[in-house]
């Protein structure tokens, strides 16, 4: 007995699940099942874009939370991008929210990654003079690695330029000679190297003789020390004497001073009076020598002479 084939429930069964495949696949592509409300920000970015497509994802923390919807030059200033981003309306974009270009993995396909973004700080707000809200944009890492290889190159050329301007013919032949003086240095002293050894044992014994003598040494410095400490205490004893001395002779000043203002001139009064006395006594030896009789008779006048009288 034959079957018999309904065609026409074939035909609307594969229609029907082929239009149930195409509503799957736009659901998984562009999310029909659930409709998300969107905001969109907008950043400027300073260096190449190259790798960024539109319908880039845009990642915060590692968690797709948007995509690039607009790629343009900034018609303010031809260096730089601006990028616009549709951000889902849940995701707190704060005010040190930064975001920075990447690379996804070894494919190289470019997309953009949010960070920061602090619990304390307050909700990104577009200002008057802008249409979105800016986020700022930091350089990646291949734009940091570039400047540095920039600065180190130039650093490089920097030093090769110095380095072959200080050599140049006049100091590369003295290079050369101090280069050939120094072999010939090493090669006497290679020659010299017994008496080199014999010089070094010789210090050797020197310092090991010195060693032993400090000992000695050290017992003479006491000693010196202990005589210091006696000549310290004679010289105090001699400081104590000199100020005795000065005390005496201070005694001595004020006798001698004594002497001067107070005996002398009694003394010389005393000679003056002993020579008046003498004096006196030689004339009278002189008188009686020649008239013994004035011993008793006393002085006889003088007699008058020619044309003198005595008044009454």
């Amino acid at each position: 007995m034959e079957t018999k084939v309904n065609y026409a429930v074939v035909g609307a069964f594969v229609l029907l699940l082929g239009a149930l495949l195409i509503c799957g696949i736009l659901w998984l592509a562009v999310g029909m099942g659930v409709k998300k409300n969107m905001y969109l920000y907008s950043s400027i970015i300073h260096e190449s874009v190259a790798g960024l497509d539109l319908d880039a994802p845009v990642k915060y923390l590692g968690v797709d939370v948007g995509k690039v919807s607009k790629i343009t030059i900034d018609p303010i200033n031809p260096q730089q991008v601006r990028l616009v981003f549709s951000i889902e309306n849940n995701t707190l974009i704060k005010q040190n929210t930064e975001a920075v270009l990447k690379s996804q993995g070894l494919t190289g396909i470019a997309y953009v990654e949010l960070s920061g973004g602090t619990a304390n700080s307050p909700i990104l707000t577009a200002h008057n003079t802008e249409q979105y809200p800016m986020i700022p944009m930091k350089p990646s890492l291949s734009a940091r690695l570039e400047n540095v290889l920039t600065t180190v190159l130039s650093n490089i050329d920097h030093t090769s330029t110095t380095v072959n301007a200080m050599f140049d013919e006049n100091n590369r032949l003295a290079v050369k000679h101090i280069l050939a003086n120094t072999s010939i240095l090493l090669t006497t002293m290679a020659e010299q190297k017994t008496d080199i050894q014999h010089f070094i044992a010789d210090a050797a014994a020197t310092a090991h003789g010195t060693a032993k003598a400090i000992p000695k040494l050290n017992n003479a410095i006491e000693h010196i020390t202990e005589s210091s400490d006696v000549f310290a205490h004679m010289s105090t004893q001699l400081s104590l004497t000199a100020h005795e001395a000065d005390h005496v002779l201070l005694n001595a000043d004020q006798g001698v001073d004594q002497i001067t203002h107070k005996t002398l001139p009694k003394f010389d009064l005393l000679l003056s009076d002993m020579l008046s006395l003498s004096t006196s006594l030689k004339r009278l030896s002189e008188q009686t020598e020649t008239n013994p009789n004035s011993l008793i008779r006393g002085v006889e006048p003088v007699p008058l002479g020619p044309g003198e009288h005595i008044h009454p």
